[in-house]
């Protein structure tokens, strides 16, 4: 099933990166097929590029035009000069290019994706913004390809529900970052009474909604992941059965608020 879930979420933004390349401005429907996936019930934009602050919009069109994200954690991960980020799902880098501007001078992000076409239009967009302190390499999630203890802050958008096995995920974030070292994520959240046939979807899965935790199954993975600290703040409604929220937590061994 994993595999499954790994290959139709890769088709899918691989599908939106070469819309995203081709089209005007690089924009693109945010997390999923069409561009009425952008907007909840009541015509409000829940995904994508209308949620980001319009100084950062303006100055990084292509890739926050093309943001596929449920929030902005760079607006909430409290980044410095010198700190190393990495943004797990970085798509088309926005998050990632958002985060170098803040770390620098001495500092640097690191964007990892799945998907080689998202890849390629996430190094365009930093070519196309003067953005240097950036890497962004291939890889899962599940398998983070950094050593332990290497990063001071982990950002994600709207992507670690799309995993097949979350709990996997958080251990690997937790496993890179440094003792005391910060999670700032933006993510879907389940209620408690989502129905079976939802969560089966896979068409709603790549759109951000089946597969996602409830909060108090992402509580209980972070906290078995070895996170403290955690804060769980739902922002707005994406679907009828979910919430995106901001989720904060401090890996062990620093005291203090996330």
């Amino acid at each position: 099933m994993s595999g499954e879930i790994r290959e139709t979420v890769r088709r899918r933004y691989a599908a939106a990166a070469i819309e995203a390349g081709a089209a005007p401005g690089g924009t693109t429907p945010s997390c999923g097929a069409s561009a009425s996936d952008t907007c909840g019930e009541a015509g409000q934009a829940v995904f994508g590029a209308a949620l980001y602050d319009r100084a950062e919009e303006g100055a990084l069109p292509e890739a926050v035009a093309a943001s596929l994200g449920c929030g902005v954690p760079t607006a909430m991960a409290d980044l410095h000069a010198g700190e190393v980020v990495l943004d797990l799902g970085s798509g088309a880098g926005a998050d990632v290019l958002i985060a170098a501007r803040r770390v620098a001078p001495g500092g640097r992000a690191i964007g990892l994706d799945m998907t080689p076409e998202m890849l390629e239009l996430a190094r365009r967009n930093a070519a196309i913004a003067g953005v240097d302190n950036v890497e962004f390499l291939e890889g899962y999630l599940e398998e983070i390809p950094l050593p332990e203890a290497s990063v001071d802050v982990v950002i994600s958008n709207c992507v670690i529900n799309l995993a097949a096995d979350k709990h996997v995920v958080l251990q690997e974030a937790a496993r890179v970052l440094r003792p005391g070292g910060r999670l700032a994520i933006s993510d879907v959240i389940a209620d408690p009474g989502m129905d079976a046939a939802t969560r089966a979807d896979m068409a709603e899965w790549t759109g951000c909604i089946a597969g996602a935790l409830t909060e108090a199954e992402y509580r209980a993975g972070l906290s078995g992941a070895g996170f403290e600290h955690v804060e769980v703040i739902e922002t707005h409604r994406v679907h009828p059965h979910a919430v995106a929220a901001i989720i904060r937590a401090r890996n062990a061994g620093t005291p203090g608020a996330p």
